[in-house]
């Protein structure tokens, strides 16, 4: 009888043990999706480069925004991830965008997506890297901006409805590595930096908000922050990756 007893509880034993999560291969948390964007910055199908409708007439200058660019086509400045800027003979800047918009996908993020990306931030005076959304002339959403002469700064800011927050922190500074999150939530928009929940909102977009994508690195005129230095004629920024999951 005994051992008829002792052998029910092995066997209950080890019904239980293999039940385990480390068992059955940990199941991933019920809010994880798998992307419904992740950026291949050489594909043309994804990405339309040297243009966007957020600058005037298409492009390629912005002077009203302070900005020296001049956006180009030429893949080497951007279909790489690491988007460049080159000082022009007429002393504005080459300047390397891409954009969603006009695309032949023509992806659009949308209320309750989330945004992740991995940045590598500039050191040079004048650098305005950012990763932001746009939709005719509105629906803007700054993942992040930065300016290096503020080099623990991040500018992160709702557009939409207003809500905005400089973000400083040690992690952050010339060029270090960033890992950005924003969820963009009908009623918050909340920002993440190398993990941590650093702001959330409290306005949202609301419920129907859409908007394309845009990677790209200006130059400052030096209105508000300033000007590349006179004997720097080159600029980068890198993005290891970005991806969009939608709950």
């Amino acid at each position: 009888m005994l051992t008829q007893v002792l052998d029910r509880l092995r066997r209950l034993l080890g019904r239980s043990a293999s039940t385990t999560p480390e068992a059955e291969g940990a199941a991933a948390p019920a809010n994880a999706r798998a992307p419904v964007f992740t950026a291949d910055f050489t594909s043309t199908r994804q990405w339309v480069a040297g243009r966007s409708w957020a600058y005037p007439n298409g492009g390629p200058t912005n002077p009203g925004d302070n900005k020296l660019d001049y956006l180009v086509p030429d893949p080497a400045y951007s279909r790489s991830g690491t988007f460049r800027a080159r000082r022009r003979p007429d002393g504005k800047w080459n300047a390397g965008l891409l954009t969603t918009e006009g695309s032949e996908e023509g992806f659009m993020v949308r209320t309750g997506d989330v945004l992740e990306s991995r940045v590598r931030l500039p050191a040079e005076l004048g650098a305005w890297p950012a990763i932001w959304t746009w939709l005719d002339g509105d629906n803007e959403i700054d993942v992040f901006e930065y300016h290096p002469d503020n080099p623990d700064l991040l500018e992160l800011s709702n557009h939409v409805k207003g809500g905005s927050r400089y973000h400083r922190d040690a992690a952050v500074g010339h060029g270090r590595w960033v890992d950005l999150k924003v969820e963009f939530g009908s009623r918050s928009v909340v920002w993440w930096v190398n993990g941590k929940q650093v702001f959330a909102d409290r306005r949202g977009v609301g419920r129907r908000w859409r908007a394309y994508l845009i990677v790209n690195l200006s130059v400052c005129a030096g209105r508000y922050h300033p000007a590349p230095e006179a004997g720097v004629s080159e600029m980068a920024f890198e993005v290891a990756y970005l991806r969009v999951i939608r709950p």
